[in-house]
This record gives structure tokens, sequence and C-alpha cells, in this order.
């Protein structure tokens, strides 16, 4: 049987220039799937310093450049996070994809949206400066001390969303807003916490996160919306296995980057659909 060609895929969270990134892995399936558009959820990166960020997450971002080809015919789709605040101009210029707010789209006669869904935190809203130089910051430096296999900065990032209570926070601020603009399925990201949860006719749709031990994605086909958990490989590389010298270009060279040198090459696409 034919691989199915869905009409939307969607991923968050990715928080390229982490050391727990899954950029690796996040472009596997991205490049063996076959779908009309691909949704960036918000928080691709971990902040704004592009010098975090290692050689797979720059093929990553090659792969989503040569995706937003219009021969591709696939609509790809950025909805900013509250990491990715500030990068919507030069992510537009770099990758050639449009940056939203908010995406919404009709797909079998209903209305989705695609929000990333810190609008729903209060505490993230309130709290800014404060999230991005204690959380962000101090969450990065926490990766760099923690073990090879990111077990207590991993154990922290569930606690923070449960101490928070960020996934039922979230979903019930998602789930208002999608009845407010009579949208049968709302999708976010930002709680790390995939998960689906039916209210009053709205479904909401959490995509999880890629700096997780299980990563998730979303897909929504003529099958309806189905959440996938990332099926690991014997030769997937763990955060931290990544030598120092696989770090990619600076972002005071964006010569490599406009040449594309050491990204995946064209035979590597056709898993997309055109």
């Amino acid at each position: 049987m034919a691989p199915p060609v869905y009409d939307t895929l969607i991923l968050s969270d990715l928080h390229l220039g982490a050391d727990m990134s899954r950029a690796r892995e996040a472009l596997r399936v991205l490049q063996e799937n076959q779908y009309r558009r691909l949704i960036l959820l918000g928080d691709i990166f971990a902040d704004l310093n592009f010098g975090r960020l290692k050689k797979e997450h720059w093929k990553f971002l090659g792969f989503i450049r040569k995706l937003s080809n219009p021969k591709r015919n696939v609509e790809v789709v950025w909805v900013e996070g509250n990491h990715d605040h500030g990068l919507a101009e030069i992510m537009s210029h770099l990758v050639g994809v449009r940056v939203y707010q908010e995406y919404q789209w009709e797909y079998q006669g209903l209305r989705h949206i695609a929000v990333h869904g810190h609008q729903f935190d209060g505490f993230v809203v309130s709290n800014v400066h404060v999230s991005y130089y204690i959380g962000t910051l101090l969450y990065l430096q926490l990766q760099k001390w923690d073990s090879k296999n990111k077990t207590l900065t991993r154990f922290l990032d569930r606690i923070n969303t449960r101490w928070l209570r960020l996934s039922p926070k979230v979903a019930e601020g998602a789930l208002a807003h999608a009845r407010h603009h009579h949208a049968a399925r709302i999708f976010c990201g930002h709680t790390h916490a995939a998960m689906h949860q039916h209210e009053h006719g709205t479904d909401y749709f959490n995509c999880g996160s890629w700096i997780d031990a299980h990563p998730a994605y979303i897909t929504v086909g003529e099958e309806g919306v189905q959440i996938h958990e990332y099926v690991e490989r014997p030769d997937d590389l763990h955060p931290g296995q990544e030598q120092s010298e696989e770090r990619g270009p600076a972002v005071t060279e964006p010569a490599d980057f406009g040449n594309e040198a050491g990204f995946v090459e064209d035979g590597e696409y056709e898993g997309v659909a055109t």
C-alpha cells in the first residue's frame, strides 16, 4: 500500500540550540512522511543565540529552506513560540518561511487553529524577562552539566510542567479560544506533553516536544488527527553524544547556509508530497 499523504504534519518545541534537541530524529520524520502542509508550532529555537546551533540543527533548517521552495508544493507554516520571539524577520529571510502568531485553515469542512500555547500560560505572559533569563538560560546551562542521557533536565522539565499545571491551563485556554473562533480543532505546543482533550464538541491537541525521551508529532488527514510517538532506532544520536566539532556555521557566516553547503541533497526529499 502507498503511504498516506497527510493534509498537515505538525511538530513543535524542537529547541534548536539546546543540547537536548532531537533535530536529527525530527528531520527523519519530515523526510519519511508525505504531507501537503507542514506547521512548525513554535519554540523551534531555544533562544536567540545562533552560536549554539550544531551541525544537525543547521541540517534541519536547510531541509525547511528547500521544502519551502514553491516547486515542492508543500505549504510551510511557522507559528511563533515564546522562545522564537524576535526571530520572525530573520527566519522569514533565512529559510523563506512566513511566520505567524496564529494560523487557521479549513479541512474537511472544519476550521483548524494552530497557536503555540504560551498565550494561555499566565506566568510566561506576565514574566517574560524572568522566564528568559532565569528559566531559559539556566535550563540551557543545566543541560551542559547533566549526564549524557539528560536524565536530570528531563525530570526537571516534567516537574516544571506539573508544578505550574501547564497542561490543564493551556488546554482550558486553547479550548475557549477555539470555541470563540468557531473552530473544531486547535493545536498547541509549549507544555512539552503530548495529549488530546475533547470538550463540548471541540478537540484540543498538544504536539509534545523534541527535547523529550519520547518525542511526538501530529498528523491531520483523511483518518482524522493522530498523535505519533517517534520510534527509536539503533543509530539515533541521543542528546550529549554529538561532538563539539559538529557545531555548524556561526550566524556571522551566512554564506555557508546561503549555499546550503553540507545539507541533505535533493535525492533525500523523495518522501515529501509533490
